[in-house]
């Protein structure tokens, strides 16, 4: 797992983004709650290796539309494995998982009626 080169040229820093596929959680849950596992999840991610400026580039991602999300993982770098950023590398080569909870609503979500 080495780098081709410190400077690519070419925009092959990985795969094009892509939603992630629809999914289900174990039970129907809240927006509020969908936000809670999210929080908890970025607040405690840096914690499992990787670079505190990585991590803040795929919150910022994850929250945003692909076309911007494309911009800004290109931009810091990250290394795409997975179109649905499920699975990622930072330049060094640590890897970064997440999970779709933080990407994507469940096809079960609770919308307030």
């Amino acid at each position: 797992m080495g780098c081709a080169g410190s400077t690519p040229k070419t925009d092959d820093n990985g795969k094009k983004l892509k939603k992630p596929k629809p999914w289900k959680h174990t039970q129907a849950i809240t927006p509020a709650q969908l936000r809670q596992m999210r929080d908890e999840f970025w607040d405690t991610a840096p914690h499992y290796g990787g670079q505190k400026e990585i991590w803040d580039a795929l919150r910022a991602a994850a929250d945003s539309d692909l076309a911007l999300a494309q911009t800004i993982v290109d931009s810091a770098g990250i290394i795409v494995s997975n179109s649905d950023m499920t699975l990622c590398y930072d330049e060094r080569g640590a890897k970064y998982e997440l999970p779709k909870y933080v990407l994507s609503e469940p096809t079960n979500l609770i919308r307030d009626g």
